[in-house]
């Protein structure tokens, strides 16, 4: 079976697993991206398409709890005047009301937001979900607490969605990094409208990689063929050595695989953007994926929006120039 790999692999990289033996092409180096798409403070963009307009949902800044945008194209984005969030749930720290990555999905009846927020109670920071009937909002919180909040794992951040036959997950992360405990991804069963937890959580990725600086967080996961890729960031948020990586597996539930070099860095991207991240996956009107992430402006006063397209072909990602119109 190794020698198959190995002929299969030639010029590329093999990585070994307990699992199996994987073959990737070498990190890809190199692109420009060009931008940003929108010059505010917009960090985690997530997007979501309904009726032929994409809506960009972002950490809060511009006096808002849940940021959003708007664009028909992906390449020009208007910024909204309201907050998607108006009033957090009730559980939510009054003394640090800011909200965290927000996640947005159709839920077929309506829209689900996830949130990350700080807990008044237990002191760290959990996921909080939140309903509306049309994706501008206004979204409105449900239930008296968190959805998920593992107090004992250092609290739970960054919820992701993930649907397939019919089923919905949420992808999160215990943030373990506030307080010395082991950080995992986790994947875990939700029902149709993602407002209850319906069985155990899965662990899918830890932190293991030199370029991750003991940080993974911010999970995207999308299925291209027969795999699973399980996108997210890692590095000191802050600085120019965040970055995005990826893993690959061939069922739900993994083992995920981990590509041996991150996706995008300030490095990759030759410096047209600086510690790119928090990263969320949308298929344009034109059918071809574009990769959506924040970086930093050069003063460090915000992180922009920007936009490249996104591929997968025989196990590997690329990212090539954009933002690219359809």
């Amino acid at each position: 079976m190794v020698s198959d790999v190995l002929r299969r692999c030639l010029h590329r990289v093999v990585v070994f697993t307990a699992a199996a033996a994987v073959c990737f092409s070498p990190a890809y180096a190199g692109t420009a991206v060009s931008g940003p798409v929108l010059d505010t403070n917009f960090p985690d963009p997530d997007v979501v398409s309904a009726q032929g307009v994409f809506h960009a949902y972002a950490t809060s800044g511009n006096g808002k709890h849940v940021q959003r945008a708007t664009s028909r194209d992906l390449v020009r984005w208007s910024a909204a005047t309201r907050d998607a969030l108006p009033v957090p749930g009730a559980w939510v720290d009054p003394a640090e009301p800011r909200v965290w990555a927000p996640e947005v999905f159709d839920n077929g009846p309506g829209f689900t937001l996830y949130y990350t927020a700080r807990h008044r109670a237990g002191g760290r920071q959990c996921i909080g979900v939140a309903l509306s009937s049309a994706p501008q909002g206004p979204f409105r919180p449900v239930g008296e607490g968190p959805l998920i909040c593992p107090l004992d794992q250092g609290g739970a951040i960054d919820a992701a969605s993930y649907s397939e036959d019919g089923r919905r997950y949420v992808v999160w992360k215990n943030d373990g990094n506030c307080c010395g405990v082991r950080t995992w991804l986790h994947l875990q069963s939700v029902s149709a409208d993602g407002t209850r937890l319906e069985g155990e959580p899965v662990r899918l990725l830890t932190q293991d990689r030199e370029w991750e600086g003991g940080v993974v967080e911010a999970p995207t996961l999308i299925k291209r063929g027969r795999q699973y890729v399980l996108l997210y960031s890692g590095g000191p948020y802050h600085t120019d050595a965040y970055g995005i990586g990826y893993a690959v597996a061939d069922h739900l539930t993994g083992p995920y695989i981990k590509a041996p070099a991150p996706l995008m860095t300030t490095d990759t991207l030759s410096g047209s953007v600086r510690g790119p991240g928090g990263q969320d996956v949308v298929t344009g009107a034109d059918g071809r994926d574009r990769i959506v992430f924040h970086g930093w402006s050069a003063d460090r006063s915000r992180r922009m929006m920007y936009t490249a397209d996104l591929s997968f072909s025989g196990g590997r990602l690329t990212v090539g120039a954009g933002p690219a119109s359809q």
